[in-house]
């Protein structure tokens, strides 16, 4: 997503930027033109303090005028997306660091996410970040490693790193928490043994959350596994945070399907849009090509029917398990580049573009209230929305009212540790 802002137009007169905001205090179509002419799809190197008034200046004038003006020109509020995500880098290193806890860090998604993170590689080369990194006590010593290696690393947007094995401490003002850590399956462990194991990590963690984060601020994307079900323990353990601002992490699946996509119609992965996922991180998951289309072309008339029943959807559904099979561990480089997608999306929006997340339904497309879902949505201003009134076959249908059926079975397995 950073690439898309990343032509680099260096600031160096703080008049321009007077004049920018200027130029924008007028409301009008060409005003904001002028504005997005001048500074739209650019990355800001403000130098002096005069210059970083100046363009506080004009971000405060641009979104002063902006509701007025997206209501004259509604057809602009992608546009519009974009120059606050640049205003908001160019301004990044001037504001307070954000608080990113992680999770089971020292694991093999963790290793592949935290540096990542440090570099900017989510939240932008600009913007300071303090990791608030979460063990078990036993594996301190690893992640004292991985703190060795991330100073080792220099990055200068990195503030601090903070290591600890209590979750109160590790989610202490967190604008993001990313909970990767989770309890594997083992030998001989029965599925509803996982998920009541699960079940008591992720209340716990909910509560540590709801007593220590920052509240209706805070962000909570959720990997572990059973990963939708995991997002609802912990998200009615912390009635403090909305639970709109709690995922789960189906971007993992989405992309996998819009890779295996690419690589079918020898498209790049960019070229094609609204595909999407819907119901459970699972095998009962349903990869969905029905709205999706190339260069405006929709899929469904480039790919044979059988193939996607019988091919692509089982391949998507298990991807997982191919991979444990075929290089003797699970996913851990691709979950950790899905989640910081997701990240991002949920920081900086989507500009109109539909990805896929697990979000607590408010009855879209029939599924039950209150189960984590995977809807096809659309990110902005840190928050998202369900595309809605898309027409669904009778294959669509039968897909999704099974994978709806297993969050149930999911639910009602851990109902003792839902508070109501």
């Amino acid at each position: 997503m950073l690439t898309r802002f990343t032509k680099i137009a260096t600031v160096r007169r703080a008049p321009q930027l007077l004049q920018t905001a200027r130029f924008a205090s007028g409301g009008s179509r060409t005003a904001f033109t002028n504005a997005r002419d001048i500074w739209g799809g650019s990355q800001f190197d403000i130098t002096t303090p005069a210059e970083a008034q100046a363009l506080k200046e004009l971000v405060s004038t641009q979104q002063a005028t902006q509701a007025a003006f997206l209501k004259k020109f509604p057809q602009s509020a992608v546009e519009v997306q974009r120059i606050n995500a640049v205003h908001a880098q160019a301004l990044a290193d001037q504001n307070p660091p954000l608080r990113v806890a992680v999770t089971g860090a020292s694991g093999q998604i963790g290793y592949a996410l935290i540096y990542r993170i440090a570099s900017g590689a989510v939240f932008g080369p600009k913007t300071p970040v303090i990791l608030q990194l979460l063990e078990l006590p036993q594996a301190m010593n690893s992640l004292k490693g991985v703190e060795m290696e991330l100073r080792d690393c220099a990055f200068p947007n990195l503030v601090d790193v903070v290591l600890t094995d209590k979750p109160e401490v590790a989610f202490e003002g967190v604008d993001y928490a990313l909970l990767v850590g989770a309890q594997p399956r083992t030998k001989g462990m029965e599925r509803g043994d996982l998920l009541l194991k699960n079940a008591e990590i992720f209340s716990a963690q909910g509560k540590a959350l709801n007593t220590a984060a920052k509240g209706r601020d805070t962000h909570v994307l959720v990997v572990g596994n059973p990963a939708n079900t995991n997002a609802l323990i912990a998200s009615r353990n912390a009635p403090k945070i909305p639970a709109h601002n709690f995922s789960a992490m189906t971007r993992l699946d989405h992309n996998r399907g819009l890779g295996q996509l690419a690589e079918k119609l020898n498209c790049g992965v960019t070229d094609i849009h609204n595909f999407m996922i819907w119901g459970n991180h699972s095998a009962t998951q349903f990869p969905d090509i029905s709205h999706a289309s190339l260069h405006g072309k929709p899929l469904s008339s480039l790919l044979d029917n059988d193939w996607v029943v019988k091919t692509f959807i089982p391949a998507v559904q298990q991807r997982g398990a191919a991979i444990i099979a075929a290089r003797g561990a699970s996913s851990a480089a691709s979950a950790g580049s899905s989640l910081i997608d997701a990240t991002r999306d949920t920081h900086f929006g989507t500009f109109g573009e539909v990805t896929s997340a697990a979000v607590c339904s408010n009855g879209e497309y029939g599924v039950e209230a209150g189960l984590f879902f995977s809807y096809p949505v659309i990110y902005a201003n840190k928050s998202w929305s369900v595309v809605t009134g898309l027409p669904q076959s009778e294959f669509a249908q039968q897909m999704m009212k099974a994978t709806e059926a297993e969050l149930k079975s999911e639910r009602d397995a851990v109902a003792k540790l839902l508070p109501k």
